[in-house]
């Protein structure tokens, strides 16, 4: 008879291993009693369904429960599938050849790469019987009818969160690789992965932070955000650092970069290798980044609008200042995207014409389909978010990297649970998830009024329905030449979503479609070779859908492609800058000060 079990671990000493886990139980009770204490004495209570979860799932079972036949013939047909689960898993245990798996996990499902998942059929049978389930769960809370839009997105989104969370990859007894490390460490990264969660807790003050990577192995302005340069110009919301030439001769326009304040500017400066900032140095551009202060109380009454003041219009002057060049081409990244095109459209009902292109990387202006960002935009969280702004002056930045880690969850929790807690390892030093624990603040008044006119309302891409600094405005107007990048797999900015800015504008519009996701698809420099992206010109009222059946994809980075089109809008070349040359002296080193300061 053919076993099938697959590797097996060697027998273990049956009386040690029980005292190693009676030694264990023992410190984690004392471990654990310990944070209890603590926690208690710092006053640390959760808050009660702060997503406003329970009742979207109160309508789901009522309309469920309106149609009851329909609910038994879906447990029917899971109950068929198990069935055939149960004897395809008989047939391997007597031997047989066993027919092919009733279900496997998706192409991009990296939970059950490990062999055991596969090769032995207790785990084999845990696995499918996990993913049929799961996908009998989605498909009946989805078949659910008459439920409105909105809260069918938030069913659907926390239908998905509660399967991922379920999966066997996250507990110890079925997961095969985590009760091979127990048996070979004797239980030791159980009791490590205990101390780390506790750990994560402490620094979460009561709410669970998980670590990401090895903080201690990277230093801003040490090992990543190193490309030379200076500080010229601050105020309260940002300091402006331009970069130190690497060639001879730069163009005639200046670059400057406004990325979103959700986030650090180093992305676009991580490591030399993949710095966009120091690529765009190298290609001749005269490059200035802002960098936004990470804002506390004092701060709370900061506006949008104020961001525009002495953000990009603040960087305009100062840029001109240091250059004595008035014609200057933007980048916005994201958010930084958004209000790029709000100051466009608001230097264009004042007549100033100082900005002569405009380059959108990963933007949204039209949030009428933000994606799965709009399951968490509804009345009563935003009143939840205004309460939990009014008492601190300002929205923790721990709160929206969870937002954005839940789209993402097997990838940005999951893996981490897996690592951490149950395997009890320390995570591996990786740059990318630095900047993304490296969280900002968001000022009480800013995010009110972005929430709230953005994502709920839509207003910015309503001609008027806007005003800035007394002005209405209209994103329609803007005749600037725009560059437009989207990801294709993005889930903070839907690449659909951001092409429909393309139809927006009245001038000369280019858009991209970079492959990969928000980050990824961005941060892509043409010396790695990796990813593809999209080109073609946009017909006037083209789908999304309907411009990608005939774009060409192009392979490598759209760094290149960008660099074409920029060239051509850039200016003449002119001996190179140096930072402090102009009317502007150096204040300090880059990276600044502003971006050292942690939420």
């Amino acid at each position: 008879m053919n076993d099938d079990k697959g590797p097996q671990p060697d027998t273990p000493n049956l009386m040690e291993m029980a005292g190693n886990f009676a030694r264990i139980a023992a410190q984690s009770q004392q471990i654990v009693s310990d944070f209890v204490a603590r926690q208690q004495s710092a006053g640390n209570i959760p808050e009660q369904d702060p997503l406003n979860v329970g009742e979207a799932f109160n309508a789901l079972t009522q309309r469920m429960l309106a149609d009851p036949a329909k609910l038994v013939q879906a447990q029917m047909a899971l109950w068929q599938d198990h069935m055939k689960l149960w004897q395809h898993t008989a047939a391997r245990m007597m031997g047989t050849e066993p027919p092919e798996p009733i279900i496997n996990p998706g192409a991009d499902d990296r939970r059950f790469r490990d062999t055991a998942w596969s090769e032995n059929h207790y785990f084999d049978f845990i696995k499918q019987s996990y993913l049929l389930t799961a996908g009998w769960l989605q498909s009946t809370v989805n078949a659910a009818e008459g439920l409105d839009p909105k809260t069918a997105a938030k069913v659907d989104f926390y239908t998905r969160q509660f399967i991922d969370a379920a999966a066997p990859t996250n507990f110890a007894l079925t997961n095969p690789v985590v009760l091979q490390e127990t048996i070979a460490t004797k239980g030791d990264n159980l009791l490590n992965g205990l101390k780390n969660m506790l750990n994560d807790l402490e620094r979460g003050e009561g709410k669970l932070d998980i670590r990401m990577t090895d903080e201690e192995a990277f230093e801003v302005g040490g090992n990543i955000a190193v490309c030379p340069g200076k500080v010229v110009f601050q105020n309260e919301l940002m300091q402006l650092i331009q970069y130190a030439p690497e060639t001879k001769t730069v163009y005639r326009r200046p670059l400057m970069i406004v990325p979103p304040w959700i986030n650090k500017f180093y992305i676009l400066d991580l490591k030399p290798e993949n710095s966009f900032v120091a690529w765009a140095v190298a290609q001749g551009y005269t490059v200035f980044m802002v960098s936004w202060i990470n804002p506390d109380a004092r701060l709370a009454d900061k506006s949008f609008e104020d961001y525009m003041q002495e953000g990009i219009l603040g960087g305009l002057d100062a840029v001109e200042a240091a250059t004595g060049v008035a014609e200057i081409n933007l980048i916005g990244y994201c958010l930084g995207g958004t209000l790029l095109a709000s100051t466009l459209a608001h230097l264009k009902a004042k007549g100033d014409k100082r900005i002569k292109s405009a380059t959108f990387l990963a933007a949204l202006v039209d949030f009428a389909d933000p994606g799965e960002l709009g399951v968490f935009i509804d009345e009563e969280q935003l009143d939840a978010l205004d309460n939990m702004m009014d008492e601190q002056g300002f929205l923790e930045g721990r709160h929206m990297a969870q937002t954005f880690n839940m789209l993402r969850a097997n990838d940005l929790i999951w893996s981490f649970v897996i690592n951490n807690y149950l395997m009890g390892k320390d995570p591996f030093p990786f740059d990318l998830l630095y900047w993304n624990g490296d969280s900002t603040r968001m000022p009480a008044a800013m995010h009110r009024f972005y929430l709230r006119n953005m994502y709920q309302e839509n207003l910015l891409a309503q001609p008027g329905g806007i005003t800035l600094a007394d002005t209405p405005i209209d994103l329609r107007a803007i005749d600037t030449p725009i560059y437009i990048l989207a990801a294709r797999d993005d889930h903070i900015a839907p690449w659909e979503s951001v092409f429909k800015a393309t139809g927006l504008y009245s001038g000369e519009t280019r858009f991209v479609l970079g492959a990969s996701g928000h980050i990824a698809g961005v941060v892509n420099p043409p010396a790695k070779g990796k990813y593809s992206y999209w080109t073609a010109p946009v017909e006037k009222g083209e789908t999304a859908v309907a411009w990608l059946d005939r774009a060409d994809e192009k392979p490598g980075s759209w760094w290149t492609d960008w660099h074409s089109w920029q060239a051509k809008r850039a200016g003449k070349k002119v001996p190179a800058r140096v930072p402090g040359n102009g009317d502007l002296d150096c204040i300090e080193d880059a990276p600044g000060s502003y971006v050292l300061a942690k939420a």
